[in-house]
């Protein structure tokens, strides 16, 4: 009679818990920071004490001319400057929020001298060792490892399996809680991306529009060097919005590349610490 192999025990369900956050920031902080730009447009640079004519007119955009100082220049840019504004505090709210998520998910001390310890107490058969270690460690990497670290020691007990289906396991294990901690780093990325690659065209809309209310004036005017003046501030004004366009996307990009750079280097912790578990398995229970 044929010998039969252990099949496989399906586990009902994974140790891994799903993680329940919310993404409230990504749909509250875009339109909360641009109504923000528009006061700071409106009742900051737009401070009728800082403009010589137009100071009694109010409402949704008021006429002011003659401005005192750089920043109240900037409010003649015109509408696009609160967008730009509002685009800029955007920026800014997620380079906080991502900052945060990224230091959390980077444990509280190296990944690699954590995988070392790891690996010297798996090398020692001391599982309870191993998991105090990601108790410390905390983060993405400290959490893949405690989740295959779980089944790990679940599957130096079990003589059902044979060797290659326990480190099957331990992969499996590995993978859905990779699966769970990667989305957590990579969110709202998308909104940096985007803001780099659509700042400067805001800005450039800016400055378009700014250089035909410029123009327009200048052909309504007459005589040469009033018009000249004219149209030198009016250019002057709306390459505000180029400025802060450029600025706003530059700031995005550098932070972006700096975000993927931690991000990538978290990953390679993640990969290394489910190689490190299958290896270290295979190799002291054959």
């Amino acid at each position: 009679m044929a010998e039969t192999r252990p099949t496989a025990t399906v586990k009902p369900a994974t140790s891994v818990q799903v993680k329940k956050s919310s993404n409230m920031i990504s749909l509250i902080a875009p339109v909360a920071c641009i109504i923000i730009g528009y006061c700071i447009w409106r009742f900051v640079l737009g401070n009728p004490e800082n403009f010589g004519v137009g100071k009694n007119n109010g409402g949704f955009w008021p006429d002011r001319n003659d401005p005192k100082t750089a920043l109240s220049r900037m409010y003649l840019g015109g509408i696009i400057v609160p967008i730009l504004i509002g685009t800029f505090l955007t920026m800014l709210t997620f380079v906080i929020e991502r900052f945060m998520t990224v230091a959390k998910a980077s444990g509280t001390s190296s990944n690699a001298d954590f995988i070392r310890k790891v690996q010297y107490h798996l090398a020692n058969k001391n599982v309870d060792a191993a998991l105090a270690e990601c108790d410390k460690q905390k983060g993405s990497v400290g959490n893949v490892m405690k989740a295959g670290l779980g089944v790990y020691k679940e599957m130096i007990t079990d003589n059902e399996l044979n060797t290659e289906q326990k480190i099957l396991a331990i992969q499996k294990e590995v993978e859905e809680a990779t699966s769970l901690e990667l989305p957590m780093l990579e969110k709202n990325l998308v909104f940096l991306s985007t803001i780099a690659t659509i700042a400067t065209l805001i800005g450039l809309l800016g400055t378009v529009i700014g250089m035909i209310r410029a123009f327009a004036t200048l052909g309504a005017e007459s005589g040469g060097s009033a018009s000249a003046q004219a149209l030198s501030v009016g250019i002057s004004e709306a390459l505000y919005n180029t400025a802060l366009g450029i600025g706003t996307s530059a700031f995005s990009i550098v932070f972006y590349n700096i975000f993927t750079t931690k991000i990538d280097g978290i990953t390679y912790g993640i990969d290394e610490s489910g190689f490190t578990l299958t290896q270290t398995f295979a190799s002291l229970y054959k």
